[in-house]
């Protein structure tokens, strides 16, 4: 990637997606050892051979993907209303139990019903039921994981979050929701021409994106739900990395009408922009502080790409990153503790961490073409992409890039995550 690549597109640093069949699915695999992970048994829920998805199964991938948790086979079926032999539980390593069962109702929704034990102190964690449509079975199994998840670290759970990414199959381009773990993916827009960038909003309802069907870039926003969108910015020029404000009401984009690639803020409903930044170089890729109060942001007006905060209103803005000389595609976690970005390295594209506090920072993947980190909502993982063996693929990976797992479609390659927010759950 060169510094000329930069200034004819240094926002759409990932805007070379590849073809992914539209039908295609997800495995995980999760590669890695943690410092400290939390053996837990899985009992074959009762009655789960009826179900089409398979419960269990999907609550251990979720929190094996978390790095805090390593699944182990129960020895018998157990439901929710029979207390297990905890002992036995223990001495086959576990400090944990998930029992319950699955039935179909009259109707032909799923009753499913899990209980949480701790083996350890042989004592009943609580338990939770949802009867849904066979539809919303894999919801239900990543809620019990968000369910377990929260009870046994205290923090709260994201695999009933979602996620979306963009995909190129056949001339077309896909800009795709999917569940936390990559399934159930559903086209959110369709497009011959590239779909790049998508942004969530704070509320989760609508993705901001650009593309390019116009024959040059213009942001949208879309809402999920209906599938109706507005323009956003249609500016003379490119028009590009549009990023949320924490209250979703305005949006910071890197527009050129003026010349050059600068910051603007924007109302998320259109509108005049109003112009953040003044420098002699390029600026792009904005990203919000969670609290509202900062951007940072991407800018080689020190000669190199590097990243920048200014005030979110604007003002001066002072350089973050030092280590390295090209530094791109910032994403600060929503607790504001972390900055994950693609640090260049002796030619290869690495994600980096820094604590924003210290300064210090990790490289913390062995991969030679990470893109676009997004933390999840609960700041505990991040989703990127990557090549790995020869094929584009989303990953996620914790802070500390021991645990990593790998969301790979088949037959084909998948770029441009972005993680949405917490979603209250529908009772």
């Amino acid at each position: 990637m060169t510094l000329n690549c930069l200034r004819t597109a240094l926002s759409f640093l990932t805007a070379c997606v590849l073809a992914v069949p539209a039908w295609a699915q997800f495995r995980v695999e999760v590669s890695g050892v943690g410092m400290t992970q939390v053996p837990i048994a899985f009992a074959p829920l009762r009655g789960e051979e009826a179900s089409p998805q398979k419960i269990a199964a999907i609550v251990q991938a979720d929190l094996e993907r978390s790095g805090q948790f390593r699944g182990l086979s129960a020895d018998h079926a157990s439901d929710e209303t029979e207390r297990p032999d905890l002992s036995s539980v223990r001495q086959k390593g576990a400090d944990a139990l998930l029992s319950g069962s699955v039935s179909r109702m009259n109707d032909g929704r799923f009753d499913v019903r899990i209980r949480l034990w701790d083996a350890v102190r042989n004592q009943d964690l609580g338990a939770m039921s949802y009867a849904v449509p066979p539809a919303d079975l894999r919801l239900a199994a990543h809620r019990i994981a968000d369910f377990v998840y929260e009870k046994l670290t205290g923090d709260r759970g994201v695999f009933s979050t979602r996620i979306a990414y963009v995909t190129k199959a056949g001339g077309r381009y896909n800009l795709w929701v999917a569940d936390a773990d990559g399934e159930n993916a559903q086209s959110a827009l369709a497009s011959p021409e590239p779909i790049i960038s998508p942004s969530w909003s704070p509320q989760g309802g609508q993705l901001a994106y650009v593309s390019f069907e116009s024959r040059k870039p213009v942001v949208y926003v879309h809402d999920v739900s209906s599938g109706k969108r507005h323009v956003v910015a249609n500016f003379r020029g490119s028009n590009s990395a549009p990023t949320w404000s924490p209250d979703g009401r305005t949006m910071a984009v890197t527009l050129s009408r003026d010349g050059g690639s600068q910051l603007f803020l924007i109302d998320a409903k259109g509108g005049e922009p109003r112009r953040l930044t003044q420098s002699a170089g390029i600026d792009t890729e904005p990203v919000f502080s969670p609290d509202g109060s900062a951007i940072y942001f991407v800018s080689d007006r020190g000669g190199a790409p590097q990243i920048y905060r200014m005030p979110a209103q604007g003002g001066p803005a002072n350089r973050v990153t030092f280590n390295g000389t090209y530094n791109i595609s910032p994403a600060v976690s929503p607790d504001g503790r972390w900055l994950a970005y693609v640090s260049r390295i002796g030619g290869a594209f690495k994600l980096h961490v820094m604590d924003i506090a210290s300064g210090n920072v990790s490289a913390i993947t062995d991969t030679s073409a990470d893109e676009r980190p997004s933390f999840a909502p609960n700041s505990r993982l991040i989703t990127y992409a990557t090549h790995q063996d020869g094929r584009e693929a989303l990953m996620t990976t914790t802070l500390d890039g021991r645990i990593k797992a790998r969301l790979s479609g088949k037959g084909g390659d998948l770029r441009e995550p972005h993680w949405g927010p917490f979603i209250k759950a529908q009772p």
